[in-house]
């Protein structure tokens, strides 16, 4: 093997070298953006995971306040739901005082 053989390859491999560095410093620049996006898109469901159990806190307590406005049938359901809360209170009492 000539000496501008052995030349040639180590240039080809340094070429290669090179070359896969500039891919590993794009794809850890990539990566880094996408963690980023990932931590944002994460608050964001966050965010809205909040918005929908507060929502849905409001309807129930809309939907208990109009069982109450209501007809019989609907004032015994209330009177379920009520004695259900109490029953759920009790329980976290219980648990406080353990």
């Amino acid at each position: 093997m000539q000496m501008s053989e052995l030349v040639d390859i180590v240039d080809s491999l340094e070429n290669k070298i090179s070359k896969l560095l500039h891919k590993l410093e794009v794809l850890q620049h990539l990566n880094l953006k996408l963690e980023e996006e990932l931590l944002s898109v994460k608050s964001d469901h966050e965010a809205t995971k909040e918005t929908v159990i507060e929502w849905q806190e409001r309807y129930d307590s809309l939907k208990f306040a109009s069982t109450m406005l209501g007809s019989e049938v609907n004032k015994t359901e209330a009177k379920l739901k009520i004695n259900t809360l109490i029953r759920e209170l009790d329980q976290c009492i219980v648990q406080l005082s353990e």
